[in-house]
């Protein structure tokens, strides 16, 4: 079941420009059928935009098929989550953290994209509809700096012991031992299931007539892009490096004795129909021998006035003008990223596995050297991912330790984050309203 309390604030502003005023802003100018449900510090929460949020819940869990709890609950989860959105603000506002006008500069431009407009058309827009510029400027710093702030105060609470990261490292070593990791590459006849003996016959020779010409010494991804039938055919036939466990039985038995440049010297037959399997590269691989990755990213931060798919089609469209070539990755990236990468075209540099949040890591390893992830959601915002380039290290005992250090990071930081927003809401002033009679 959804729950709304603890969703990151900034996940939950998803408000466009076109639906008129950000809902903090709307607080100065409540509407005559409106009234006040909670009064936070000195910001306000009106009926409106508790019933404004209620829509936009509901009509997300619609989309999503996401189940929702009755009524009355959901409404004080809303409520609780829009109290704790005002009491991150105010800590935000207060914290002293200092932002480049460049960087809000930034997110207006992309806030102006986001609408089909540019700069100047959004500040004559937001004046034809009686928002003020330099509120609607505020807000977006306000957002930027929950953002900085959030990350901020959640990493000083987390706290690493040397015992901790000791336990970490001997689960890693006990769990991973010494492996082997292949890089293999087949051709692949397809049997359909409960095919007819003709059937498979015709299959069977269909794939030995290619295993024959491997034999005879044709390339073995020429041959792969000619007859196999899978989705790796463009390929030719590269599956990509891959722990032995990770790969079907079956296959790890056939190539357990063939070395790099070696192929099966006879058919294998599983449930999908027939292979035959080249091993491209192997690798004998310990608890702390890492495949890095170089990557860059274009990060766009949803908001009160971009909101998450908004970004997911800005990023998309990126992804088009990319792929067709009018504008490059490091282009975009400088111009519209909302993060310290961008005036690095986006580049985030060499890291090991578990530094990045889980989801961006799952999105970047699943792509290849050049390839372009779709938008990818994270606690941070909606990210579109490219792999520059991959190496094998063996990591030192110093970043051995630096790797668990991150990995504890990240697996103790949402409880952090709970505990930080609850301690914020303890210290806060927060009075509820009933409603008027």
């Amino acid at each position: 079941m959804t729950t709304i309390r603890h969703w990151p604030f900034i996940a939950l502003l998803s408000l466009t420009l076109a639906a008129g005023m950000p809902a903090h802003a709307q607080r100065s100018a409540p509407r005559t059928a409106d009234y006040i449900v909670a009064i936070v510090n000195q910001e306000l929460v009106t009926a409106a935009e508790l019933q404004q949020r209620l829509a936009q819940v509901r009509e997300n869990a619609r989309r999503s098929n996401t189940p929702l709890p009755p009524d009355d609950e959901l409404k004080q989860e809303v409520l609780n989550a829009l109290i704790d959105e005002r009491v991150i603000i105010t800590n935000a506002r207060d914290s002293g953290m200092r932002l480049d006008d460049a960087e809000v500069e930034r997110a207006m431009t992309n806030v102006a994209a986001q609408n089909q407009l540019t700069p100047q058309q959004l500040r004559e827009r937001l004046r034809r509809e009686g928002i003020d510029y330099a509120r609607f400027r505020k807000n977006i710093r306000d957002q930027l700096l929950v953002e900085r702030t959030r990350e901020r105060e959640v990493q000083q609470r987390i706290r690493i012991s040397d015992s901790d990261i000791d336990a970490w490292l001997d689960k890693q070593r006990a769990a991973a031992g010494s492996s082997t990791e292949y890089n293999l590459a087949q051709v692949l006849v397809v049997v359909p299931e409960n095919a007819p003996a003709k059937v498979v016959e015709e299959r069977r020779a269909r794939a030995e007539a290619a295993l024959e010409r491997l034999r005879k010494g044709e390339a073995f991804d020429a041959v792969a892009r000619e007859i196999s039938e899978d989705t790796n055919r463009a390929k030719g036939g590269e599956i990509g490096p891959r722990p032995a466990s990770q790969l079907p039985d079956i296959f790890v038995d056939a190539v357990r004795t063939l070395k790099a440049g070696e192929f099966t010297p006879t058919l294998l037959r599983s449930s999908a129909g027939f292979h035959v399997l080249k091993v491209l590269s192997r690798t004998e691989t310990g608890a702390f021998t890492v495949t890095q990755t170089r990557a860059r990213h274009v990060l766009l931060r949803p908001s009160a006035q971009l909101s998450q798919e908004a970004a997911i089609r800005r990023l998309q469209e990126f992804k088009r003008q990319i792929a067709a070539g009018t504008r490059t990755f490091e282009q975009i990236a400088r111009d519209n990223s909302e993060d310290g990468s961008a005036a690095q075209g986006g580049d985030l540099g060499w890291v090991s596995p578990g530094n990045f949040v889980p989801e961006f890591e799952e999105a970047m390893n699943a792509l290849p050297i050049s390839g372009l992830s779709d938008p990818v959601i994270s606690r941070f915002g909606v990210h579109l991912i490219q792999v520059m380039e991959r190496r094998k290290v063996t990591l030192d005992a110093k970043q051995q330790r630096e790797q668990a250090r991150s990995a504890l990071r990240e697996q103790k930081f949402e409880e952090a984050y709970t505990e930080w927003v609850r301690d914020l809401r303890a210290r806060a002033y927060v009075e509820l309203r009933e409603p008027p009679q």
